[in-house]
């Protein structure tokens, strides 16, 4: 069976856990060699590993991606080892501290934009140059539904994902004729440590997972591999016309 990615390198940030996890291990299976890219080392050692089962191959970087030179090193160390860079999935966040506007802490405020914001352009502007050298690219940044919608308390995540679809609708028309496509994926609540373990910490309250599962048309929450499945089909040929969209993949959540 053919695999769509053979022979192709991808680039996953925060791929120690939750989607990135899963976007890098999908990507693997379907045929890339994949460039693991977190600040979590045990997180990065453990993809490593389930990448490496399947018989595919990876490289760990652990790297703070809102730090330029060390994006810029681990992409330069990327295509030292692989010879050429074809795919990024921009995926690194944090969740941030919860308050309202006027009562957000202006150092938590800082912190959420550069790492959730100025860590998709930084990855962006060290990866798209690489692409074009090797004939074009395609990526895919890490949005949120709350970067189409808002949520109380949630100032600088709202507006860092707003904030990150609007940088790939402008990086997607600067590239619109260089072969490089460029979207954005917005998912609604997934199953990840950020929801489960440390922002709502779903996994330690019955009733907090309940009210989640309860938010969606659909009644539950997504899996990380769902929108791993997303990024991988905005980075192939069924989607080689879709440039600068924002794909929603919530439940039916924005809808309502």
């Amino acid at each position: 069976m053919t695999k769509r990615f053979e022979e192709k390198v991808a680039f996953v940030t925060g791929a120690g856990s939750g989607i990135g996890r899963a976007t890098a291990v999908a990507f693997a299976r379907d045929g890339a060699k994949v460039a693991l890219v977190d600040v979590d080392f045990d997180g990065l050692a453990e993809t490593e590993r389930l990448i490496k089962e399947l018989g595919a191959e990876a490289l760990a970087v652990t790297t703070d991606v809102s730090s330029s030179d060390e994006v810029r090193d681990a992409v330069k160390k990327t295509v030292e080892t692989f010879g050429r860079l074809d795919y990024a999935f921009n995926n690194a966040g944090i969740e941030g501290t919860l308050a309202p506007t006027p009562e957000y802490e202006e150092a938590a405020f800082d912190r959420v934009l550069s790492i959730n914001l100025k860590g998709v352009w930084l990855s962006m502007k060290h990866e798209i140059p690489e692409m074009i050298k090797s004939g074009g690219g395609r990526i895919v940044n890490n949005a949120s539904i709350l970067g189409v919608v808002a949520f109380a308390t949630a100032p600088a995540y709202t507006a860092a994902k707003h904030g990150v679809i609007g940088l790939t609708k402008a990086a997607a028309l600067d590239m619109a004729t260089q072969n490089v496509r460029i979207n954005a994926v917005c998912p609604g609540f997934i199953e990840t440590p950020m929801v489960m373990d440390r922002g709502l910490v779903a996994r330690e309250h019955r009733e907090v997972y309940e009210q989640l599962e309860n938010l969606a048309p659909m009644k539950r929450l997504g899996q990380p591999e769902e929108i791993a499945d997303a990024v991988l089909w905005l980075c192939s040929d069924g989607a080689s016309f879709v440039h600068g969209h924002a794909l929603v993949v919530d439940g039916g959540y924005v809808v309502q």
